[in-house]
């Protein structure tokens, strides 16, 4: 099992950052989903529900104050088996794609752009719209779906003639599978993936945004890049003080057996020169401290 777990660690070292983007996703399915099977066979599956759903995405403005980070965490969250698969698929596809335009920075920010955009639509049409007024406070948004879809756009904006193989359809542009995505979930709003498709649209608009602006010379995901860089020094910042906390205790030690031995040694001397004492003069000539001194020694004392 060890020798599994560091396999997998140094594939996932080994990964470009898309696939490093697919690990996290599946390594995260995959334990809610064996909680999830383990919790229902000792009749406990309602509270990692209540768990979970700590981080997907609530429809609700109130309940989504109480817990803003689901705007993030709620993209890294699949409904199934084959909700991530179609959308790990589509991300190892289109990430390559995208990857061969952009950096590995611009990858991170656009999936987080795509996923907190989705978002955004996600909840403000829930919000807005008469037609979702009865699901506000019951909803609940999940998947990678709408950080997908800025990949595959930002890409697309790039390079509207790139042509991908699709099975079943051959060779199409990169730019006509982008528009028909957008075009599809525009016909799917009030299907009962309702949501989900509003997000698909919320993530292939911040795609555009991304591409267009960033031709312009300003690059859209510099803010959420720079988070994400302050989050990790400020963890490896966090380690590096533990262990050099570490090293200190360690040092500290090393301190005090040097004063440990060097009073030990003090000590010694100074019964030794107790013991001349008694020999040279007898043990009547010692005083009241050399006297407690001697026995303490002799007792065992310190």
């Amino acid at each position: 099992m060890g020798h599994l777990i560091d396999e997998l660690v140094t594939k996932f070292r080994n990964e470009n950052i898309v696939g490093k983007f697919i690990y996290v996703n599946v390594a995260i399915y995959l334990v809610v989903a064996l909680v999830s099977v383990f919790a229902t066979l000792f009749n406990s599956l309602p509270y990692v529900v209540a768990f979970v759903r700590l981080f997907e995405l609530p429809s609700s403005l109130n309940e989504l104050l109480l817990q803003p980070w689901s705007l993030v965490t709620y993209m890294f969250l699949h409904g199934g088996l084959m909700h991530i698969l179609w959308n790990m698929l589509a991300l190892y596809g289109f990430g390559r794609i995208f990857m061969s335009f952009y950096s590995t920075r611009h990858f991170v920010g656009v999936y987080l752009l795509g996923g907190i955009a989705g978002g955004v639509f996600y909840v403000l049409a829930y919000n807005l719209l008469p037609y979702f007024s009865n699901s506000v406070g019951s909803s609940y948004l999940v998947g990678a779906s709408a950080s997908v879809l800025a990949v595959v756009m930002a890409a697309a904006v790039r390079n509207p003639s790139y042509r991908v193989n699709l099975f079943l359809f051959g060779t199409v542009k990169l730019i006509t599978i982008a528009v028909a995505t957008v075009l599809i979930s525009l016909l799917l709003l009030a299907s009962d993936n309702a949501g989900g498709n509003i997000a698909h649209i919320g993530g292939a608009t911040a795609g555009w945004a991304f591409a267009y602006f960033l031709n312009k010379g300003t690059d859209l995901t510099r803010f959420l890049n720079a988070t994400v860089d302050f989050l990790s020094n400020l963890f490896s910042r966090f380690s590096f003080k533990k262990k050099r906390v570490m090293k200190f205790k360690k040092t500290g030690k090393h301190s005090d057996d040097y004063e440990y031995n060097a009073r030990k040694k003090e000590m010694q001397d100074d019964i030794d020169a107790i013991l001349d004492k008694v020999k040279k003069s007898g043990y009547s000539s010692l005083s009241d401290n050399e006297k407690r001194r001697l026995f303490d020694a002799s007792s065992g004392n310190k």
